[in-house]
């Protein structure tokens, strides 16, 4: 029993070793694939970075239709947040219409 508590341990010590390298050697991609979770689960803030990555191509392909989606997907939370009188929610959205090109 005391041999298979020590391998469990063993793995896990090198299991978080490995993903503290991979974390400190990929960043930009790590970060990516957090920040792009939280964007599919609907967070604002996330979907917005999601959608600059894709504008600018950082950590991933530069694909502006990507971009605009991420964005549109942000106008629309925030449109509905607006709707039910949140007042950050309708600052934010004045802040977008007011960015946007002629």
């Amino acid at each position: 029993m005391n041999y298979f508590l020590f391998s469990l341990q063993l793995l896990t010590i090198i299991g978080s070793i490995l993903l503290l390298l991979y974390i400190m050697l990929c960043y930009e991609n790590f970060h990516f694939h957090v920040t792009h979770m939280y964007a599919h689960l609907g967070y604002p803030n996330a979907q917005h970075i999601v959608g600059q990555r894709y504008l600018k191509g950082a950590g991933v392909e530069k694909n502006e239709e990507k971009a605009m989606k991420w964005f549109r997907d942000v106008e629309k939370l925030l449109n509905v947040a607006a709707g039910h009188g949140l007042q950050e929610a309708q600052h934010l959205l004045e802040n977008i219409r007011n960015r946007r090109p002629p």
